[in-house]
């Protein structure tokens, strides 16, 4: 028997399948976020929180995101704050909420940017001044008297190498400079943004 299906129907069908393949996509985007944490050293749970606000389009508060995540408002908190000092997260305000609320930033060149700076900004900021001790330590040794010449040398050849390591995190401090005043766009510019319209055959 033919059966015969209503256009309002055949809607509900269609609609249901555009939001579940919408819902997909969003999984997929957030799981990719997720995972892309890991090339800066930074917990899964981090991306997969910022692909969740990111996907929201809107401000989230703590307890949207803990039940979003299925995580505890505790560590909701503490994955927040993280963010927050990464700075690719931000408290926002909005008129007539009283709850915080957390926005993250829509462009993902500057979020790689700040998570860049953030990253290796700690890493330079702990190895220089650490080389910058341990060179101090060299230099009081060379003062002393009948130092073996073998002994020196092998200081000398340590100083030599903590100063291409103290150039080279002055390198990255001029790239991290690079990247957050934009100056690499100049040099590597952003793919202009299209629009792209699929249609059926």
């Amino acid at each position: 028997m033919l059966q015969i299906v209503s256009r309002e129907g055949m809607n509900r069908g269609v609609d249901k399948l555009a939001l579940g393949a919408i819902q997909k996509a969003q999984d997929h985007y957030i799981e990719k976020a997720a995972e892309n944490m890991n090339a800066f050293g930074l917990s899964s749970t981090v991306g997969r929180v910022l692909g969740i606000i990111h996907m929201n389009r809107k401000p989230m508060t703590l307890g949207e995101l803990s039940e979003a995540t299925g995580m505890s408002k505790t560590r909701m908190s503490q994955v927040v704050r993280e963010m927050l000092d990464l700075n690719i997260a931000e408290k926002v305000y909005e008129k007539g909420i009283r709850k915080d609320l957390y926005d993250v930033e829509q462009d993902q060149y500057q979020t790689f940017i700040s998570l860049f700076a953030a990253n290796w900004s700690r890493v330079v900021s702990k190895n220089r001044k650490a080389h910058k001790k341990t060179c101090k330590e060299l230099l009081e040794l060379l003062e002393q008297d009948d130092l073996p010449e073998e002994t020196e040398d092998k200081i000398n050849l340590l100083l030599s190498e903590i100063k291409e390591s103290l150039d080279y995190y002055d390198w990255i401090s001029r790239l991290i400079e690079f990247f957050e005043s934009e100056e690499v766009f100049k040099h590597v510019p952003k793919p202009k943004k299209k629009l792209f319209y699929f249609t059926s055959l």
